[in-house]
């Protein structure tokens, strides 16, 4: 899915990055990745769906080593830079405003045929590729359904971020991180989501990349973890916030299914 939205209809979050990159006006092509495995949807899992194959921003990466050098040769008069996740522009605003989805209570992007299991990405160059006027960005028909499905009793109070946080816990955190049975990151937001159902019949849902159905850890246990090379478990979207979080936390649901 990709659609396209003027610099200076965007909302800047990192502007520095822009100029490190040396643009400042042009166009942002935006594009919505679908990563959800079936694989992954059917298994038992204790780890976010996004975070059962390896690390989407590895497939950014090779993606920008082979498209950047091919459009820079084509077009040596331009500058291009391919951003994801580290941005200098609200993605899911620019996604949502070149009409892309919609955004969610939840803050994601909503799309007709993944619901909101996409990765967003952003191809920005100087080039003026006549980007349609930006649409104000929509948003879903807020039926509730997520907030009521929240571990946390609300989307703005994730639990998603407490899997990801350093440190000691509060006993309340500790409580909500074992009440949501989750070693890193959740999708109930998603999966209650009416978009994901409607996906799921169309036959839309699931990804056919074939990096997000390969290598896939959908459950992650002690003896998984420990099994995992060093350049195995960097590979791995959790890895960036050391292996001591994932260890804490699958400590935590171990204490809770062994409370002896």
């Amino acid at each position: 899915m990709i659609s396209r939205v003027a610099i200076s209809d965007c909302i800047l979050q990192k502007p520095y990055l822009l100029e490190r990159a040396g643009l400042q006006n042009g166009t942002v092509v935006i594009f919505a990745v679908p990563y959800l495995s079936q694989q992954a949807w059917e298994s038992r899992r204790n780890i976010s769906a996004y975070a059962a194959a390896r690390d989407y921003h590895r497939f950014f990466q090779a993606l920008g080593e082979e498209l950047l050098p091919l459009l820079t040769r084509r077009y040596p008069n331009h500058r291009f830079a391919l951003f994801a996740d580290h941005s200098p522009i609200n993605e899911v605003d620019a996604a949502a405003k070149a009409g892309l989805g919609v955004i969610g209570k939840n803050r994601l992007l909503i799309t007709r045929e993944h619901s909101s299991y996409v990765f967003l990405g952003s191809l920005i160059t100087n080039a003026d590729l006549s980007a349609p006027t930006a649409a104000e960005p929509a948003h879903c028909e807020n039926c509730g359904r997520c907030s009521i499905a929240c571990p946390a009793g609300t989307p703005s109070r994730c639990l998603s971020a407490l899997t990801q946080k350093k440190g000691i816990l509060s006993q309340e955190e500790e409580a909500l991180l074992i009440k949501g049975g989750s070693i890193w990151g959740c999708d109930r937001c998603q999966e209650c989501c009416p978009h994901t159902e409607i996906a799921r019949k169309n036959g839309t849902l699931f990804s056919n990349i074939p990096y997000f159905n390969e290598h896939l850890i959908p459950y992650l246990s002690e003896e998984t973890l420990a099994s995992l090379t060093e350049e195995e478990f960097s590979a791995r979207a959790y890895a960036w916030r050391g292996k001591s979080v994932v260890e804490r936390n699958l400590k935590l649901q171990k204490k809770e299914e062994d409370p002896c």
